[in-house]
Formats: C-alpha cells, structure tokens, sequence
C-alpha cells in the first residue's frame, strides 16, 4: 500500500442522536477516522447506519453531539464550504448547459468566468462528452450525468471530496465503467476521497482502505487495508485476497466483529 501523507480529514469521538418525541435516538457512537491526503477511503455498512450522517456533519450542515473534525489539521466542526459533495443523484443545476455547470463550479473556486468556460469545454472534451457540452442534463443518460457531476466535484479544487453512494442507481453495466473511469480520472487528479457504497466489491475496487460500520448507533467494526496495488489490475476481481474479502465483510457484518486487520 502506498504510503500516503498528513491527515487531511480526521474525525474524532463523533457522537450524533436525534430527538424523537420525548426520546433521544444515538445514531453514531464515538466515530474516529481518518482519509490522507491523497487517499481513497471507503464507508461501508447496513442501510440507516449513520454514514449519510457522517456526510451532514463533514460538510457542517449538522454538528455533532461530541467529539470535533479536521481538515488539514484544523478543526472545522460545523463549518460549511470546505468540501465537495457529490449525491447518489447527479444534482446538475437543470437550467444551466452541461459546460455552465462545469465552469460554475470553477467560478465558485476562484476561476474568472471567461477562463471557466474554457476549462469546462476543455475538460468535457478530455473526457469525451465535448459533444454534449451545450445540452442540458436532462437530455444526458445516468451515467453522462454523474460523469458530469463528478467532474464538478472534482473542480470545486477542495482538498476533500466525499462521494455518496454516487452509482447507486445506475445499471450493472453502467456502474462498473463508472469505476473503471473514475479510478482514471482520480489517479490523474488525487483528491483525498471519502466515498459511501453498499458493494462490498465496489469498495475493494476503489478503496485504499475500507471503514466497516455497524448497524445503528454505529460504531467501527474493522478498519480493512485493501491489498491491491494501482493502478487496479483489470483480473482483481479473481484474485483471491479479492474473494476472501468479499466473503469476509457480510460476515463481519453479521456477527459484529470488532478485530482489526
């Protein structure tokens, strides 16, 4: 595994409940991780485990109940506008072209809006969706459209970017090119990534480092360091360390383990 600098993101002791009623209900019970600089790291866990809510306070929409977080080394609890922000829906402003909502994204990092315009349609064509570049989202299939809101995301120029759940609803087909291009377009332009999946063979995929939660109030069961050199081999997927893994995670999920390898 590569050897990866500074802390970028670094959660600790997060503690987040909601009220219901008369009762409080905890959802995360003293969370501490971290994503290097540079780093792909992945949350993994049942449905209603808190790592949505792991995003809400990263980007300080919520604050937690306890403990503080980090980016670059500076607590930033609650403050908003540090991170990029990619959904499980591609979000694209509707009323704007696809190359407008690129270069707005570059506009809100600092980029005069005639140089924006430029760099979006350059960007477009380098990924091969130049053609599309004055169209609107909603003329895009599934995945032109999260290719184009990844690629805002990736030009906000935030150190930390944090992906949620962002191929969910594609086809299997679809989903597994998204992979292969976004590893592409990443290992080209490393940000420090914080991304959320239910495929545990996704995960091993993307990942330099998987974080597995437990069910609600989560809590970290495993902290797993993924094997894989990269740029990923196109065979990983057969390689038994693969496999294993893959076996392992449910398994872990099921019983709760709390080892960590």
């Amino acid at each position: 595994m590569k050897d990866y600098g500074h802390k970028m993101l670094e959660l600790t002791g997060i503690s987040k409940s909601y009220r219901r009623g008369k009762l409080r209900v905890p959802v995360l019970n003293d969370i501490s991780l971290h994503v290097r600089e540079g780093e792909f790291v992945t949350l993994i866990g049942p449905s209603g485990s808190g790592k949505s809510t792991l995003f809400r306070l990263i980007g300080g929409v919520e604050r937690p109940d306890s403990g503080h977080i980090a980016i670059g080394g500076k607590v930033v609890t609650g403050e908003r506008g540090l991170i990029s922000y990619m959904p499980q829906q591609a979000a694209l402003f509707p009323w704007l072209s696809v190359a407008d909502n690129i270069s707005s994204a570059l506009v809100t990092a600092g980029t005069a809006k005639k140089e924006a315009k430029e760099q979006a349609l350059e960007w477009l064509h380098r990924i091969h969706l130049g053609s599309v570049a004055e169209e609107y989202p909603h003329v895009l299939s599934g995945g032109m459209q999260q290719r184009v809101s990844f690629l805002r995301a990736l030009l906000m120029r935030r150190d930390v970017m944090c992906l949620d759940e962002p191929f969910a609803a594609l086809d299997a087909l679809t989903r597994a090119d998204m992979q292969k291009w976004l590893l592409e377009l990443w290992e080209s332009n490393r940000r420090s990534v914080l991304f959320v999946t239910h495929s545990i063979e996704e995960a091993l995929m993307l990942s330099d480092r998987i974080y597995v939660l437990s069910p609600a109030p989560a809590t970290l069961l495993r902290e797993i360091v993924v094997p894989f050199e990269r740029p990923r081999r196109a065979d990983v997927w057969t390689d038994p360390a693969f496999v294993e893994l893959k076996r392992e995670v449910p398994e872990l999920l099921e019983k709760g383990d709390t080892s960590r390898v």
